[in-house]
């Protein structure tokens, strides 16, 4: 079984061009469950470059659909069978303006778009740059 992958390396997801945001905001929650977005954030912001792409989108699927740890080896396995969206379509890049910093190892920090850090990223010649999906098209 062919097994797809969401992460990059020396790279950054620069945030949307329609992103309504012009600093990186933490996401609202909404009800007493929490969103995409909190749930990447609060996993990437609390643990800066100790996960990869692929560990936080499958912990994302994991926690909306309530997998006990002893599904995760099976459920990961079948998650990446199939592609799946990377970060650049993440509500951080899009909506609350992060920037994602990805190492040589793949692992993943995020740069609110109003830090120097963020300026620092998106000028690198030495990185992948590349711009988060819109929301609408043009």
């Amino acid at each position: 079984m062919k097994v797809h992958t969401t992460n990059y390396q020396n790279a950054f997801i620069e945030v949307a061009e329609d992103c309504p945001s012009t600093t990186g905001e933490i996401p609202p929650l909404k009800g007493e469950n929490k969103t995409i977005a909190n749930i990447e954030f609060e996993m990437i912001s609390k643990n800066p470059y100790k996960y990869s792409s692929d560990d936080v989108l499958f912990q994302v699927f994991a926690d909306r659909n309530d997998l006990t740890k002893s599904d995760y080896k099976d459920a990961r396995t079948k998650f990446f069978s199939k592609g799946q969206a990377c970060l650049r379509a993440s509500p951080l890049t899009k909506r609350y303006g992060w920037g994602i910093h990805n190492d040589e190892n793949g692992k993943i920090a995020l740069y609110g778009m109003e830090t120097p850090e963020y300026e620092k990223y998106s000028k690198d010649e030495n990185l992948k740059i590349v711009k988060a999906m819109r929301s609408s098209r043009k």
